[in-house]
């Protein structure tokens, strides 16, 4: 069961919600844009976090700062990239070692800061990284991208786009395409969750 709690990146007090069911593997997940109202209660992030739960992980979805509970101001992507490693340091100090980190929309956008700038982290998810609405030119690499998924329809994680993306950054990630979906998974969100499960079932 989750529970609410305060994780503090210096000043900022980040509000989250910790599902401890797993003392060997965890994930931290991030939210949509929160200038166009994006929080941890998005229904995709709330699905995902669902997904990892029935897998057996500790999950931690928060909110980045200025948004909702969280302190702050927005930073455009600055600083939100240090609530990401905030969390996962969060959770390295109860004794998780694994480490996955998984983000939908702009929240993709932010833990590919992170991973390409070599946080070390097991596995890395992406769902609709928004490489039709930001930029995603300084990302050279992403190595530990192991799962990418995207709706036939997203005007703001259009596929090709996203496969330009794959192949710049030289990865051979799972590239999962959900047909008749846009950006917003309405309708869709069983089948995000199947493919996640699944690529979860699979990772050893």
């Amino acid at each position: 069961m989750e529970e609410a709690i305060v994780i503090k990146n210096n000043t900022i007090r980040l509000q989250a919600m910790l599902d401890k069911t797993s003392a060997g593997r965890a994930v931290v997940i991030t939210h949509p844009h929160p200038l166009y109202g994006g929080n941890m209660d998005n229904p995709v992030v709330l699905q995902m976090t669902k997904s990892f739960a029935r897998k057996g992980f500790t999950t931690l979805r928060f909110n980045f700062r200025g948004t909702a509970g969280s302190t702050g101001m927005y930073d455009n992507g600055q600083g939100e990239q240090t609530d990401v490693t905030a969390t996962l340091a969060f959770l390295k100090n109860l004794g998780i070692q694994t480490l996955f980190l998984a983000g939908y929309s702009f929240g993709a956008r932010i833990n590919a800061s992170v991973v390409s700038q070599g946080y070390d982290i097991k596995d890395h998810v992406m769902v609709s990284p928004p490489v039709g609405f930001l930029s995603f030119d300084d990302i050279e690499t992403l190595l530990s991208t192991g799962l990418i998924i995207t709706g036939q329809e997203d005007d703001i994680a259009p596929p090709d786009m996203v496969q330009a993306h794959i192949h710049r950054w030289k990865i051979s990630p799972e590239f999962h395409i959900i047909p008749g979906c846009d950006h917003f998974y309405g309708g869709c969100l069983d089948q995000l969750g199947e493919i996640l499960e699944h690529y979860l079932k699979n990772d050893n």
